[in-house]
């Protein structure tokens, strides 16, 4: 896979090439390109958050909560596995990534750094792509920009640079030292080093590699045209025609004066700032720069000559090194004049203005000291009384009786971030509750009959499930005997990396004709289970099958309708091609010690069927029928529409209702619009007890865990706020077929060599203080719905 990192460096540039590429998306998805939803819609800025230097605090950090070195990592870590999961999902050839603040503000080599570690996992195969133009026509436009952000400081600034032989090591060198509580960032407050181009250039490969940096031309009146496609396209190396796009009218420049204006107040306002005894919210602050603003000519670029000259000779280089410059490019106005600022016009005294605007200032300042003084009493526990979360084996809560403040628990453990979050959902939309569909999860009807196992014609293999398996051991007989139970004819498993018996178990099974099971070590590319899912569509239990449903031994597919098998779904939807069956995730439900009783029987606490936030909640898995209309498979479900299945394919969710529209070539989880249980749900057992959560946290890790991570995963999977025990009405003949094959002596051996494996590895961890610790915090954790939805936005950076 090769990775196109667009990095701007200006954002006219950027929103333009993002505005196309996010409009086309699912049309280069079916090319085999992804442009990435993770790291942000369209401009990535989550990317660029998390490479930056720690101490190297921009606006886009501070607006948005990731100031500490802490909160910095979570996001770090959160957007590696989010972008992972994107390409394991899709498995594209290229992947395109595009942040204007990657060009314009990554200025050490620590960030490059960070950042090509973050993709390396992904591709070694890293190109970077810039659209440019004229040095001074960036400034003017990014000038402006950084008017409307605070900048106090004229165009002086980039003036006095000309003399300097390395223009970007000088405006380095003049970046003021970041305060962020006095609105003072070296990407406001500091000149431009990123308009040194050759400089750019030079920096991107010593980290990247010499060649990889490519730059195109941007001029602004060509790229507002519909037909830019195929330029853009010519710059992430995309060979056919992906269309036109629409045309777009350019944002124009900011006049002159109302730079001047702007600026002159933005510099009174810094001083105000500077004695730390106001606050100035950021949009308040824009607002004031928009108030003083006035009409009249933008700024004049002919009176930045000396500018023009200073980058004359490296620019006449880059021409020729880079063929996706066009020739007129760098073509600059002819010199006139010596650039001054320009006059504010009407008489503007800046001070006016802000004594004016001091009384909405400083009720900007005392609502948010108070705002933060209740988060600060709120955690100390100062605010109220309110009750406990529940304990695990207390009754489920309904949202009738739900505390309407934070618990005890949660004002001692959730982070500020977390506690505002809290706030706003008490009264969102979405806001967490279980008043949602026609099933009556806490009453157990009476229990499904056996069925007979289907005679199929000679070349059919049924309903197939295809999935993978690491050291899964204990968990394996009863998945397979509960979905033998209700319909599922054959099995395709992978494995790799296996110690504690799952593949021995496997091997067994497949000699009784139960399933079949490949060994996955050689496993090539980015995923052992996307090579796996790649490898099993040449497999003719998947070819033959009429239905293909991929599923993890931790999801057990819950119908309920009819008898509760797969073909009273199917029944149930006859037009349906393909079943998003939504993730309802259940939490450990107080059990500690790893044991040898049924999963779906021990747990059966959960998350509430209304939870659109956070994403993970209503991820889903697919089944799918087998008629070719999708050329591969993926974690989630199938991709790459063929365009001759574009109007045949008709995707339903759990309540059997046309969600096409919505998922038929991209998506991976539901909506508030197409969430539906009715008739199927994926129970999503993700934790099981609370031992087999430390194995988990283990996997992989031969020393030791992240026990923030650890704990973070815990706080999104631990959901015991209601009860469904609709699955068990697949007890009784789950315990038949499970009997059934456990007869088998050699699997039954297998099966107590395994479920001990798994003790021992529970002991071993009880042992180690940094698991010790995770486990004794695991259990700490008691929060009601409302609380962790709140606290899980706030580790996953979701607004």
């Amino acid at each position: 896979m090769r990775i196109y990192l667009h990095i701007g460096p200006e954002e006219a540039s950027a929103e333009r090439v993002q505005s196309v590429l996010s409009d086309k998306r699912e049309q280069l998805i079916r090319k085999g390109i992804l442009y990435a939803r993770s790291t942000g819609n369209k401009n990535h800025t989550r990317l660029f958050m998390a490479a930056s230097d720690p101490a190297h605090v921009d606006p886009l950090r501070f607006n948005r909560g990731y100031i500490t070195p802490q909160k910095q990592a979570v996001l770090r870590e959160a957007v590696i596995d989010d972008l992972t999961r994107e390409v394991a999902q899709h498995t594209p050839d290229t992947l395109i990534l595009s942040c204007a603040q990657l060009g314009a503000n990554l200025h050490a080599a620590s960030e490059l750094s960070r950042l090509r570690d973050m993709l390396a996992p992904l591709s070694d195969d890293i190109r970077i792509v810039a659209h440019v133009d004229l040095p001074t026509r960036m400034m003017a436009r990014a000038y402006g920009a950084q008017i409307l952000e605070g900048r106090g400081i004229s165009l002086e600034a980039e003036l006095a640079l000309v003399e300097a032989p390395d223009w970007r090591q000088a405006a380095l060198e003049a970046a003021p030292q970041i305060d962020p509580a006095a609105g003072v960032f070296a990407e406001t407050q500091g000149p431009m080093p990123w308009l040194d181009l050759p400089a750019l250039v030079a920096f991107w490969e010593e980290t990247f590699g010499e060649g990889r940096v490519h730059l195109h031309s941007y001029d602004e009146d060509r790229f507002a045209q519909s037909d830019i496609t195929d330029e853009i396209a010519a710059a992430f190396g995309i060979t056919d025609s992906i269309g036109k796009a629409e045309a777009t009218v350019p944002a124009p420049m900011m006049p002159e004066a109302a730079l001047a204006r702007g600026r002159q107040l933005n510099a009174l306002i810094l001083q105000v700032l500077a004695s730390r005894l106001r606050i100035l919210p950021r949009q308040l602050w824009r607002s004031f720069v928009q108030d003083v603003a006035v009409d009249g000519p933008p700024l004049n670029l002919a009176s930045l000559h000396s500018i023009t000259r200073h980058f004359a000779p490296g620019l006449k280089k880059l021409l020729k090194d880079h063929k996706g410059l066009h020739a007129d490019t760098f073509k600059a106005p002819r010199a006139k004049g010596q650039w001054a600022e320009a006059d504010p016009m009407y008489g503007y005294r800046p001070s006016q203005y802000l004594l004016g605007y001091m009384w909405r200032i400083d009720k900007a300042t005392r609502e948010e000291q108070a705002k933060r003084a209740d988060d600060l009493a709120r955690l100390a526990g100062t605010v109220g009384k309110t009750p406990d979360a529940p304990r695990p084996d207390a009754p489920a809560r309904t949202p009738s009786d739900a505390p309407a403040a934070l618990s005890q628990t949660a004002r001692d453990l959730m982070p500020p971030l977390a506690v505002q979050n809290f706030e706003k959902l008490r009264t969102s939309t979405f806001a967490p509750h279980n008043k949602m569909g026609s099933v009556n999860e806490e009453e157990l009807a009476a229990a499904y009959t056996p069925i007979t196992p289907r005679d199929l014609p000679e070349g059919n293999s049924g309903n197939v499930i295809v999935g993978c398996m690491k050291n899964e051991a204990p968990y394996i007989t009863e998945w397979v005997a509960y979905h033998r139970a209700m319909g599922v004819d054959n099995f395709l498993i992978y494995t790799n990396g296996c110690e504690d018996g799952t593949t021995e178990i496997l091997d067994r099974l497949q000699e009784m004709g139960v399933l079949q099971h490949r060994n996955n070590d050689d496993w090539k590319g980015n995923s052992p289970q996307q090579y796996a899912l790649n490898c099993a569509l040449e497999e003719p239990v998947i070819k033959n099958a009429e239905w293909i449903i991929h599923i993890d031994v931790d999801e057990f597919m819950n119908v309920r309708c009819g008898n509760g098998t797969v073909q009273d779904f199917i029944e149930a939807v006859p037009d349906a091609t393909n079943v998003a069956m939504t993730w309802r995730l259940f939490g450990h439900n107080g059990v500690t010690k790893l044991s040898d009783e049924f999963v779906i029987d021990q747990f059966d606490t959960c998350a509430p069927k209304f939870c659109p936030k956070p994403h993970t909640v209503w991820g889903f898995k697919t089944m799918f029928k087998n008629i070719g209309a999708y050329e591969k498979i993926s974690c989630h479900r199938p991709n790459k529409l063929d365009e001759g299945f574009e109007n045949k394919v008709k995707w339903v969710n759990g309540s059997g209702k046309d969600m096409t529209k919505d998922v038929a070539t991209n998506g991976w989880r539901s909506s508030k619009k197409n969430i539906g249980y009715d008739l199927l749900q994926l129970n999503h057992y993700a934790l099981r007890s609370a031992e087999s959560f430390l194995i988990k946290r283990q996997r992989g890790r031969a020393l030791h865990v992240d026990r923030s991570i650890g704990i973070n995963y815990w706080i999104r999977m631990d959901w015991s706020d209601f009860r469904d025990i609709t699955i068990k009405r697949n007890v009784p003949r789950l315990r038949a077929e499970y009997d059934r094959l456990m007869e088998d002596p050699t699997l039954r051996q297998w099966h107590e060599t395994g479920l001990d494996w798994h003790r021992a590895k529970a002991a071993e961890l009880h042992k180690n203080p940094e698991f010790a610790d995770l486990y004794r915090d695991a259990l700490a954790v008691k929060l009601t719905e409302t609380e962790r939805v709140a606290y899980a936005l706030a580790l996953d950076m979701e607004s």
